[in-house]
């Protein structure tokens, strides 16, 4: 059974920065391209960011420049580095891989605000 166990999120001010992880177990990680998503209150959930296999990555266009996506294949984590916040990033972030295939998370809440 695959879970995905996402961390670090908080509060943090606008133009501040924070870094999510997320564990994944149950799946051949390093076959799988992964994702980070976000749900904002009466929004549908986004993916904001995907890295493939091989490392290449793609952002949406709210979040580009300001947010990296990284995997460690032998720690079997992939990570989501927020720089620069906004106020309209504050949702709950959740990982899955590309296609969101599997049961999501409890994912972790992440607020921008001052």
């Amino acid at each position: 059974q695959v879970q995905l166990v996402e961390s670090g999120g908080g509060l943090v001010q606008p133009g501040g920065s924070l870094r999510l992880s997320c564990v994944v177990s149950g799946m051949i990680f390093r076959l799988r391209e992964m994702g980070w998503y976000r749900q904002a209150p009466g929004n549908q959930r986004e993916r904001v960011a995907s890295i493939s296999t091989n490392g290449g990555t793609n952002y949406a266009d709210s979040v580009k420049g300001r947010f990296t996506i990284s995997r460690d294949n032998a720690k079997k984590t992939v990570s989501l580095q927020m720089n620069d916040v906004k106020p309209e990033d504050t949702a709950v972030y959740y990982c899955n891989d590309r296609a969101a295939t599997y049961q999501w998370g409890q994912g972790t809440q992440v607020t921008v605000s001052s």
